[in-house]
């Protein structure tokens, strides 16, 4: 059985863990070695904890990321009998090299780009010192997993092209779970002209932006539109978030949910989901694909998409949702006001997603572990 050593930026992350357990679920052992910014609770896997980071707070990152490295160093003869080490996001990926140096050890890495971070993308010398150090590991590496191809169009080919072998993990639903059955009929017959349209934004709440087309929606459509929402907001990106929601009674947060428990649940009661994002606008927000996506398509609920995105461009390859153009604040309410008066539209598009494979929404059984095996190979070529 190969073995995984993972290291993790929070062991709590549901991204995490569905990444860890669909390496358990393709026949992989998996070894943690994770930092964690909140309780993590029960975890499905043999853990080393790495300490704590906290959300915005770069400089305590960087520090972390040497302590880390000790603390993985001295449980060496469990790093050491890890066939693999796979590294998510940068500061991790910087926190592997560290305790394999520490450690003395040769194993091969693969880095995964869960996103581009801001500092990564700027022009002046703090960027570029960024990409300097992102290059220097990315090359040692032998192999690079994305979420989305706009990362390596706009991201990994303009800056370092040739010095890595890319693989695509959508931010699909894993393989081996009961997601319960999905809710295409209803979708057919949602809306009764008696009852409020309901828009749903679900999953990492970190755009102020989005927040303020909606809460304006809100305000637009009192009686019309009803609005949930169901995840985490992210503090250090929208500095005031339940009194805004709680000042209207059309819209409401759910908290936080369980993923796949509550997904069947959350979009059985929506007509339509948001899938913008604005917190690194003309970059990481324009290139990435969002969970929500993947989500809501398996349930047949069509996303509402910004134009000139890679969701976007999903969701038109897929003819399965909306795309709006700029001004949102314009052209938003005018596709909601469409929807409130005539909803055969949302119909079918739901019927679109019925009819689109399971594997375009579910990662097919065995895809990680092929990964696993093929960058393995690349990394023996390699020390050949």
């Amino acid at each position: 059985m190969t073995r995984i050593a993972f290291f993790g930026h929070d062991a709590a992350d549901a991204a995490v863990r569905r990444r860890v357990k669909g390496f358990i679920g393709d026949g992989l052992d998996v070894t943690g070695f994770m930092m964690r910014r909140r309780d993590p609770g029960e975890l499905d896997w043999d853990n080393i904890d790495l300490g704590e980071t906290r959300d915005g707070a770069f400089v305590q990152r960087i520090r972390q990321v040497f302590t880390g490295a000790r603390i993985a160093a001295a449980n060496k003869h469990k790093l050491a009998a890890c066939d693999l080490i796979y590294a998510r996001n940068l500061d991790m990926l910087a926190c592997a090299f560290l305790a394999k140096r520490y450690a003395k050890l040769d194993t091969p890495v693969i880095y995964e780009s869960l996103d581009v971070h801001r500092l990564l993308t700027r022009s002046d010398v703090i960027g570029a010192g960024m990409r300097w150090i992102e290059h220097a590991l990315l090359k040692r590496t032998v192999g690079l997993v994305v979420s989305s191809p706009g990362f390596i169009r706009n991201h990994f080919e303009k800056h370092y092209p040739g010095d890595y072998r890319a693989f695509l993990v959508e931010n699909r639903l894993t393989p081996d779970t009961d997601y319960g059955s999905r809710v295409c009929v209803r979708k057919s017959v949602a809306a009764s002209p008696g009852r409020p349209l309901r828009l749903g934004w679900v999953g990492i709440l970190r755009c102020q932006r989005s927040l303020n087309l909606l809460c304006a929606l809100a305000d637009q459509f009192p009686d019309q539109l009803e609005i949930r929402l169901h995840g985490l907001p992210a503090r250090s990106e929208i500095a005031e978030f339940e009194p805004v929601i709680e000042a209207r009674p059309n819209m409401t947060y759910f908290g936080r949910y369980r993923a796949p428990e509550d997904l069947s649940a959350i979009y059985d009661e929506l007509d339509v989901v948001w899938a913008g994002d604005f917190m690194e606008a003309g970059y990481n927000s324009v290139w990435l694909l969002p969970n929500r996506i993947y989500e809501g398509g398996y349930y047949c609920t069509p996303s509402i998409a910004p134009a000139g995105t890679e969701t976007a461009a999903w969701v038109a390859r897929h003819a399965c949702g909306f795309i709006i153009d700029e001004p949102l604040d314009e052209t938003l309410p005018e596709l909601i006001r469409t929807l409130i008066a005539d909803r055969e539209s949302i119909a079918g598009y739901a019927g679109a997603l019925s009819k689109l494979p399971e594997d375009t929404f579910i990662q097919p059984r065995g895809y990680l572990a092929g990964i696993v095996s093929e960058a393995l190979s690349l990394g023996k070529r390699k020390a050949a």
